[in-house]
């Protein structure tokens, strides 16, 4: 039987359009080693793992007349040089240049008639440093075997043991357009209940998918449900534009741990409140009327696991759980707005109206660089309506990571913006630091990078409340 696309997966082809590319991306950045990181190293390295995903040297293929979803099938001329490119930035490149060589990059979809991912080699950077940018289709991410390639390639290990060289990858032969018709009438007879997702498919009806997909999470449908009221309005929900801007901020994993043993709740109501110190200044900074009562509404994936899941360095399990929560910009002092945001999070819990987790489990992978994936996956199609910024927090390794002996020093997530959605921020805490990665429309974002400095003072802020 053919390797036919889920609904879920299948719908995010269709939702995609030029103003909303649907990958989500990291970058990570490198201290060269001796031996150096050069271009033909990391393309060998890549090469020997590809065997760990397989996904990653596979196509969409659409089905005549768009019949029945797509099917990955494997790329007969797949070319690695392809989709591991190398870039350069003018010597001494700094930190902004790199951000804005990320903005231009996650702008542009990836090709459709190729494997749907790219990675990024970029030389020239200050203090001999390199990075490493991904894009990966969300349609490749479905936890079961597809996988963000950032998974395979990072080691513990300075000299990680190398894969046994594979066997020559020989491409499966691609069915023809007759075979293909066929295996879709066959599974038709068997299941004739999704002939009519199909033509709804064919016509491109990407809402009405969406909408039927509800069932499929579980837990989510409920959750929307639940809130009745719809999302303040504001500048965070103008109509996106093609263009990006990218910027970054960081933190000490330890000043967040202080706070919370200061004030209570958990490390991630901590990141929320210092974004919500964060959004506050920049609304205020925007001449935006802020009032006590003022709140944006920011849908937050949590990765959990047990009773730790209040921790960010907790490694990422095997549950997520997601919710609605109204940050209360309008509250002037940062330890209320922790309070309230910790207020929050518990109510959600127990009255049941944060994402099933278990729900979500089937959506995508549970390793660091594919949970930032989930957040855009149940953000989609309900961000115009029910929340102004998606924040997906994923918990990191506390140990250095590495690729071809290189050590990587921070790691920042880029979040795909969905429809009329301006900023997408991505949280990943990573030995011993927290990156915050933010991902906003150009042209209602042109000062993302004043909010990335904002997140700085709102911990320093955090902190000033801490004794001793």
């Amino acid at each position: 039987m053919p390797d036919r696309l889920s609904a879920l997966d299948a719908s995010f082809l269709y939702l995609e359009d030029h103003t909303t590319p649907m990958h989500v991306g990291g970058v990570a950045v490198f201290r060269k080693s001796r031996a150096g990181f050069e271009y033909d190293t990391v393309l060998a390295m890549i090469d020997r793992k590809l065997a760990l995903v397989p996904r990653y040297r596979q196509k969409v293929r659409q089905l005549p007349g768009k019949l029945a979803r797509p099917v990955w099938v494997d790329d007969q001329d797949f070319d690695i040089t392809y989709h591991v490119r190398r870039s350069a930035l003018p010597k001494p490149g700094n930190d902004e240049q790199l951000h804005d060589l990320v903005a231009r990059l996650m702008s542009r979809k990836l090709d459709p008639n190729r494997p749907l991912w790219e990675l990024y080699l970029v030389e020239g950077l200050s203090r001999g440093r390199v990075a490493v940018i991904t894009k990966t289709h969300q349609a490749m991410i479905d936890g079961g075997g597809a996988i963000d390639i950032g998974q395979v390639i990072f080691d513990e290990a300075v000299d990680a043991a190398d894969l046994e060289a594979e066997d020559l990858w020989m491409p499966r032969p691609e069915p023809s357009p007759g075979q293909l018709v066929l295996e879709a009438v066959t599974e038709a007879v068997a299941r004739p209940g999704e002939v009519v997702e199909n033509v709804r498919s064919a016509v491109a009806d990407a809402t009405a998918t969406v909408r039927k997909l509800t069932g499929a999470l579980g837990g989510l449908a409920s959750a929307l449900r639940a809130a009745a009221v719809p999302a303040p309005g504001g500048p965070l929900n103008a109509p996106t534009s093609t263009q990006r801007r990218f910027a970054v901020a960081r933190a000490r994993l330890d000043d967040f741990r202080s706070i919370r043993q200061a004030h209570g709740g958990t490390v991630n109501d901590v990141v929320l409140a210092v974004l919500a110190g964060a959004l506050r200044s920049w609304l205020l900074s925007r001449g935006e009327v802020v009032s006590g009562s003022t709140t944006l509404r920011a849908m937050v994936p949590v990765s959990v696991r047990g009773a730790d899941a209040d921790e960010v360095t907790a490694p990422a399990g095997n549950r997520v759980a997601g919710y609605l929560v109204d940050l209360p910009v309008g509250e002037p002092s940062p330890v209320l707005r922790l309070q309230h945001i910790s207020h929050a999070l518990r109510a959600h819990a127990e009255s049941g109206q944060s994402v099933a987790a278990e729900a979500l489990v089937g959506l995508s992978g549970f390793a660091p660089p594919t949970l930032h994936a989930l957040g855009a996956r149940v953000a989609n199609e309900f961000s115009d309506r029910l929340f102004n910024v998606l924040v997906t927090n994923v918990p990191g390794p506390q140990v250095p990571l590495h690729a071809a002996g290189a050590k990587m020093t921070e790691m920042f997530p880029v979040v795909p913006l969905a429809k009329n959605q301006s900023l997408a921020i991505g949280v990943t805490s990573y030995d011993g630091g927290v990156h915050f990665g933010l991902n906003g429309d150009r042209d209602a974002m042109a000062d993302v990078d004043v909010l990335a400095a904002m997140i700085g003072e709102s911990v320093e802020e955090m902190i000033g409340t801490v004794d001793g």
